[in-house]
């Protein structure tokens, strides 16, 4: 009687889907260690080993280009700052020209 009311009141879903679990999991660990799943692995390691050094190569040249930019960066505000001076000289000279010749009387 006992075993009977422990049927009524059991999970048959649940446990259902424990079995199957079960079954699956001892399947799958085979299938997964399986030679053919090994040479799927090594397959795939190896393209993504691949791929890393094809990133790299690409970082790699866009961090020599980065370089590249920054250092005509630099070079163009080296010369914008040397044209910005040359003009303070010439500004600073024409006033003191005007000075100088406002202080001579003619």
């Amino acid at each position: 009687m006992f075993i009977l009311d422990c049927f009524k009141h059991c999970n048959w879903k649940a446990a259902r889907l424990i079995g199957c679990g079960a079954l699956l999991g001892s399947y799958g660990v085979r299938i997964l260690s399986s030679r053919d799943a090994k040479k799927v692995y090594t397959e795939g390691t190896a393209a993504v080993l691949r791929m890393k050094d094809e990133v790299l190569k690409d970082v790699t040249t866009i961090c020599e280009n980065c370089s590249d930019i920054a250092a005509d960066a630099k070079e163009i505000n080296e010369r914008r700052q040397a044209e910005i001076d040359a003009q303070q000289i010439e500004d600073a000279r024409a006033v003191l020209a005007a000075a100088d010749h406002a202080e001579r009387p003619e």
